[in-house]
């Protein structure tokens, strides 16, 4: 079971208060205030732009966005909807509006859930130029008739988009890519836990030593990010990326969940499996059909690297998400902490994988070396079972999850019986073809 490493969580979760209020988008200070935060932790951090404009495969990054101010009154009874109480009351990419306007042209600009009466709706409109206010079912309610003034102080102009990246170099150049985004304002399990995890494990890579792997983490706008950035580096990508995964919705404490690479059985999607497995947690498994994040741009066709997506509660399952309800709350230090392990669990299985072959013809003597029971009687064979599988299995074609796997055997166990054989020197690493 996953141990809670509690002293993470909490710092996990000082983070995400932090940064909770900066209104992140594609594009404007609220993105880069988030990546000099998390530079701030992480001085190696390399925070990059790109201008407006540019295409991007068949994209093209949009126009700067920023708010100094919006809020709309009912100029009968004051009440007011204002941007600075909640910043998912102003609809993302809203343009410039300062005007007097009825209940019924105002209908047209409001976005509210009648189903969940208490929430705030999250929602944009990044490619048509419009204009809107979102706010809970009860406050539209009782908002009143007659008229109203409406004031979105926005620019929507020629700037940057931002983003950052991290690379941490390991024995071999092969990387292994985390990849988060930093685009959503004022939500916390679908936004922040991504961002915070990724910061916590590369304070933890950067203390580690002797990695096997190199890494690439990247902070991006969700979908224009990631398919700038493959725009730019995929050659490098598809020949060093050896598994990768999309880190978002990890900071609830509901069941665990997977969603696979576009064709599934790639590292990544093995190593995903194990480490459920290993952590013996419910979980619930998806099907790539099921995507909904930046996997659909690392394994859309002619792309095809090894990511796949392990989170907690999965995006567009969970009442509270993309609401004012996905909070700080909602959001645990413990989720945190566990998530963290999750991820942790998943690269240390990754750095310890290999493929091993035995050094000798035919099956090695256990006895002399003293790792067999100098009596044979009926049950001492046994004794030796898991030591004498996994050695079945070590034939320099077969790696050490397929071994936990074929055997039966937790890949811990795995480990400690490879280290066993190789201070006996029976066995020696080799290297296989690729499996991306």
């Amino acid at each position: 079971m996953i141990e809670e490493p509690s002293f993470i969580g909490d710092q996990m979760h000082a983070w995400a208060k932090e940064l909770f209020p900066l209104n992140r988008s594609l594009t404007g200070e609220g993105l880069r205030k988030t990546l000099q935060f998390i530079k701030n932790l992480c001085p190696d951090l390399s925070i990059q732009e790109v201008k407006s404009g540019t295409k991007a495969n068949d994209w093209e990054i949009p126009e700067e966005w920023n708010v100094k101010e919006a809020y709309l009154v009912n100029l009968e009874t004051g009440q007011t909807i204002d941007f600075r109480d909640n910043n998912l009351h102003l609809m993302g990419y809203s343009v410039p509006v300062n005007k007097i306007v009825s209940r019924d042209e105002l209908e047209l600009h409001l976005h509210s859930l009648p189903n969940q009466p208490d929430a705030i709706p999250y929602v944009t409109s990044y490619y048509a130029r419009d204009w809107a206010f979102c706010v809970s079912e009860n406050q539209k309610k009782n908002f009143g008739s007659g008229n109203f003034k409406v004031l979105i102080d926005s620019t929507l102009e020629t700037g940057v988009m931002n983003f950052a990246e991290l690379y941490i170099p390991g024995v071999n150049k092969e990387e292994i890519l985390l990849s988060t985004y930093v685009c959503h304002p004022s939500m916390a399990s679908n936004e922040l836990s991504g961002p915070v995890i990724a910061l916590a494990i590369s304070k933890w890579l950067q203390d580690k030593s002797n990695r096997n792997y190199s890494y690439r983490i990247l902070f991006i706008p969700e979908t224009i990010g990631s398919i700038y950035y493959i725009s730019k580096n995929l050659k490098e990508m598809k020949e060093n990326i050896k598994a990768g995964w999309v880190l978002t919705c990890l900071g609830d404490e509901n069941r665990y969940s997977y969603v696979p690479s576009r064709k599934g059985g790639t590292l990544a999607d093995r190593v995903s499996l194990k480490t459920l497995k290993e952590l013996e947690v419910k979980f619930d498994e998806y099907t790539f059909l099921e995507r909904g994040s930046d996997e659909r741009q690392y394994c859309s066709p002619g792309v095809d690297l090894p990511v796949a997506s392990l989170m907690r509660s999965k995006y567009g399952t969970y009442e509270e998400y993309h609401t004012s309800l996905d909070d700080l709350k909602y959001m645990t230090p413990k989720g945190l902490a566990e998530s963290f392990e999750m991820i942790r669990t998943s690269i240390e299985i990754l750095e310890l994988n290999k493929f091993w072959k035995v050094k000798t013809l035919g099956e090695p003597q256990l006895g002399k070396r003293g790792l067999y029971p100098t009596v044979s009687t009926k049950n001492s064979g046994r004794l030796v079972e898991d030591l004498t599988n996994v050695i079945a299995y070590c034939d320099g074609e077969t790696d050490m999850i397929e071994i936990s796997d074929i055997c039966n055997l937790k890949f811990k166990r795995v480990s400690e019986i490879i280290e066993v054989l190789l201070a006996h020197d029976l066995i020696e690493e080799v290297k296989c073809k690729s499996e991306n």
